[in-house]
């Protein structure tokens, strides 16, 4: 082989070791939101399967349980990607010092990535390679070990909050339904410790879900519930409490906002989901005025006092809503969230409408296969 092949082959195969690992790096061990194309492409191109897989699922409990392997599969994809493509940029080297075949280079450098020693390289320079591709193989697994606690940590403190939420708002949660609970227990005035406590969530879910990007895609121990829709349903309550429910003005419910809507912002940001960063408060939302007076009579007819001007209440939750309306949807289409009102209904409506329409059909078929069997028994009765 000529010696200007060599070089290059040479330097494609340190640049292909270098973006292997600055991939690592930026997945594994840089503690900021930085998005990394290769894995990118490693969860797209897994999504791609998974989608195919769901293609036939006829339910949402189905497809739940499909989705819920894809992000801790795709996981441990990514670091056998990682071995392969540092596999064969070592490959490259061992061909440019003087191998004689892909083959024998190919495997000298599986040999020493795996720590093997089944076939020892020649030469000094050879034999250094070696020791440096055991050690780069040894820190990948070594990474993604010591990765898999960090992440189940976030999610399990993701998952305390959104268990709690369905105590106070149901399943799927509700801002309706959280203010028709907390009115009938007589804990109106308790409600800042739920703004307390999902600022804190809210801030721990901007830190966790961009610098461990796969976070998002966990899905929740039940199906019906999940963190996205926990957080929907949340700064719903909050607007709403800010500019329809009749109690006094609490700027803490103003501030969960923010670092909702800011959390939502930034995690839309590391997945590359467009948004309006500076809306107006007349832009329009997706819960329309009449979705909102429905709300309003409803909670109306459990006794949770209201503001008299319902026109002014409708700007003013319009106007909070504006600031997270396309990041919350979009985030639910993304994830697959489970139908909730007011969030994930807005991007899963069709694929709802689809289900329910099944399940009538079968509901259908189960009563006209009966229906022989009561005309019988009715005819029996008789005779």
């Amino acid at each position: 082989m000529p010696t200007i092949e060599r070089v290059i082959l040479f330097l494609l195969g340190s640049s292909l070791i270098v973006y292997t690992l600055m991939s690592a790096v930026r997945t594994f061990v840089l503690p900021r939101s930085a998005r990394d194309r290769l894995s990118r492409v490693i969860f797209q191109s897994s999504r791609r399967v998974f989608n195919l897989w769901n293609y036939r699922s006829k339910t949402y409990e189905a497809r739940d349980r499909i989705m819920a392997l894809y992000a801790p599969i795709t996981l441990l994809i990514m670091p056998a990607v990682w071995l392969i493509l540092v596999a064969l940029g070592y490959t490259a080297i061992f061909i440019a010092l003087g191998s004689d075949s892909f083959k024998t280079a190919f495997t000298i450098s599986g040999s020493s990535l795996l720590t093997l020693g089944t076939t020892p390289p020649d030469g000094f320079i050879s034999t250094l390679l070696s020791f440096s591709e055991a050690t780069i193989g040894l820190a990948l697994i070594a990474l993604l070990i010591s990765y898999l606690p960090t992440i189940y940590g976030a999610f399990s403190r993701r998952e305390m909050a959104v268990s709690l939420l369905e105590v106070r708002a149901g399943s799927p949660p509700s801002a309706v339904e959280l203010f028709e609970r907390f009115h009938r227990l007589k804990r109106m005035d308790k409600l800042n410790d739920l703004w307390v406590q999902w600022e804190n969530v809210f801030v721990d879910i901007e830190e966790s879900h961009t610098s461990l990007g796969a976070l998002a895609f966990f899905r929740s121990p039940q199906p019906d519930r999940s963190w996205i829709t926990a957080a929907g349903a949340v700064l719903d309550a909050a607007a709403l409490a800010v500019s329809t429910i009749d109690i006094p003005h609490d700027v803490q419910a103003d501030l969960t906002i923010r670092a909702g809507y800011i959390a939502l912002r930034r995690i839309s940001d590391f997945f590359g989901i467009p948004y309006n960063t500076s809306p107006s408060a007349t832009d329009p939302v997706s819960i329309s005025r009449l979705e909102f007076d429905i709300a309003c009579n409803h909670m109306a007819e459990q006794g949770v006092p209201l503001k008299p001007d319902r026109d002014e209440a409708w700007r003013d939750f319009s106007g909070w809503r504006v600031n997270y309306d396309t990041p919350l949807l979009s985030l639910c289409a993304v994830t697959m969230a489970p139908y909730a009102p007011w969030s994930s209904d807005r991007s899963v409506r069709q694929m709802h409408w689809l289900e329910m329409k099944r399940q009538q059909k079968r509901d259908w078929l189960r009563r006209f296969r009966r229906q022989p069997q009561v005309a019988a028994s009715e005819g029996e009765l008789q005779s």
